[in-house]
């Protein structure tokens, strides 16, 4: 192995990238095109004249960006003919994203599929500027707009947003609470416990992708959900495991039959009660819940 140090693209691009990958992922909600993006960001860095770059990040995130909105308007298309509901693929995620609230909620599966109801435009302007903290000068070159546009862009998609998001969520041990609670009554086939946790509004979204079976539609509604549960294991006349895990930043569940993992089941929790569940089951959307995925903000 050569012992020489990487050339200098190489290294800036090494060192920013895992803000890049967050850029993609926050803005595609699939780890597989967000590292396709990286891929066609890498080539086209590298062929950049290094010496008129002033500022090496930002002008990594404007490749990022542009590559992630290519990558958004055709994966809309897909979305289109996509089977039953299109949840984002979950990552299994390190502490310190919990750690960091506006990192965990900006990822988390409710706040992924709010951003999904933005237009590709509004998505790029919504995440580099609330999730990001960068400046309308900076979005303003990565999405091809003028300062002033991306400040009515940004105000805009953010009022969409507010109106949409989910209500604060509780900590992450009070979230880690409720779904152990969950777990306990799932396990035990306790309905009354399914009940319990689960708030009267509940919402559940299951994402099998057409190659697994899931509810084409939410399933609304505690007495639903804890049914569509319970009345699930006793049809699989299989071992149903589950094993806790952070996923996009929050308190999740491996979920496995006969020992093979079957999904990722994640929630959302207010007011020491689950709101909101979501279950991925499509086996392509389960690489990156075999190692963590860094994610950051910063870099």
């Amino acid at each position: 192995m050569s012992d020489r140090p990487a050339d200098p693209a190489t290294e800036t691009f090494v060192a920013h990238r895992n803000l890049l990958f967050t850029v993609a992922y926050e803005m595609l909600g699939s780890a597989a095109d967000a590292e396709d993006v990286l891929q066609e960001t890498w080539l086209r860095w590298v062929g950049v004249d290094q010496e008129q770059v002033d500022d090496e990040r930002a002008y990594l995130v404007r490749i990022t960006t542009r590559q992630a909105l290519n990558r958004l308007r055709t994966m809309k298309r897909r979305k289109e003919a996509y089977v039953g509901q299109w949840l984002p693929e979950p990552l299994l995620t390190a502490p310190d994203v919990a750690e960091d609230v506006l990192l965990a909620e900006s990822v988390s599966m409710a706040m992924m599929l709010v951003l999904e109801t933005l237009s590709p435009t509004e998505r790029a302007v919504f995440v580099l500027r609330e999730a990001f903290d960068i400046g309308y000068e900076e979005i303003a070159a990565a999405v091809d707009k003028s300062p002033a546009a991306v400040r009515q862009i940004a105000h805009r998609a953010r009022r969409h947003v507010d109106a949409r998001r989910p209500r604060q969520k509780v900590s992450p041990r009070r979230a880690q609470a409720a779904l152990e609670a969950f777990q306990r009554a799932l396990d035990t086939r306790d309905m009354q416990g399914l009940l319990d946790v689960l708030a009267p509004e509940v919402v559940l979204v299951s994402d099998g992708g057409g190659i697994k079976r899931a509810a084409l539609r939410p399933v609304v509604g505690a007495d639903k959900v804890a049914r569509f549960y319970l009345g699930g294991t006793a049809r699989a006349g299989v071992t149903i495991t589950t094993e806790p895990t952070v996923a996009n930043g929050s308190p999740a569940l491996l979920v496995r039959l006969d020992g093979e993992l079957d999904g990722v089941l994640a929630a959302h929790v207010e007011d020491a009660r689950i709101t909101g569940l979501y279950y991925v089951r499509n086996p392509e959307k389960l690489s990156r819940v075999a190692s963590e995925t860094r994610l950051t903000r910063w870099g």
